[in-house]
């Protein structure tokens, strides 16, 4: 019996990502390497080579699967319980220790242009834009006002857990999205009618 080599080809995958999200947790992203990816995996480093540019395109890669449900923006009709749903997502996800890769992530791309703006189109921009349409019909409803502009928005609201990530500053805490939303709807609300 012949081996089934498309089987063949996503167990390695599979391994290859896996493994490059345990060795980006630990020993970190810098000191990750394809060679130590491909140990890890039980591939040759050439395997990797052939479906990845980069140590940088595979961790993008694992790390895009595991956050796949991220992208979803809820439309209960009450804008900060759909954003608290959603950045609760967020920073559960970057709160994992097996996500840690994400940091050193976001560092290489600042040196790699290739890498950054896949890091923009994969990851980054359809969150961005799945958010900037929740914002949109929420502003359509009246529940922010007219004059914000949303990408400004969408950066004042995610920028604090990108912050702690990236900088260490201090843990995403389960809590970081209530509070986030608190101190930003007091200033995003459309004024009340005095009448």
């Amino acid at each position: 019996m012949t081996p089934n080599s498309e089987r063949r080809s996503d167990r390695a995958r599979e391994a290859i990502l896996a493994a490059a999200l345990e060795l980006t947790a630990d020993p970190g992203f810098q000191a990750t390497s394809v060679e130590a990816i491909a140990k890890r995996a039980g591939v040759g480093k050439q395997t990797i080579y052939r479906w990845w540019p980069s140590k940088g395109a595979v961790v993008l890669e694992a790390l895009g699967e595991r956050a796949g449900q991220t992208l979803e923006f809820p439309d209960t009709g009450d804008i900060v319980t759909d954003l608290r749903t959603q950045m609760d997502g967020v920073a559960e996800l970057l709160g994992n220790p097996q996500f840690a890769g994400f940091a050193g992530l976001v560092g290489a791309a600042q040196s790699d242009p290739s890498l950054s703006r896949t890091l923009i189109d994969g990851i980054i921009g359809p969150r961005v834009a799945a958010c900037r349409k929740r914002l949109e019909s929420a502003q359509q409803a009246g529940q922010l006002r007219d004059d914000v502009d949303l990408d400004e928005v969408i950066e004042l609201l995610y920028g604090p857990i990108y912050y702690r990530l990236l900088f260490r500053t201090r843990p995403i805490t389960p809590d970081i999205a209530t509070h986030i939303l608190d101190l930003a709807f007091a200033g995003l609300r459309p004024p009340t009618d005095p009448r």
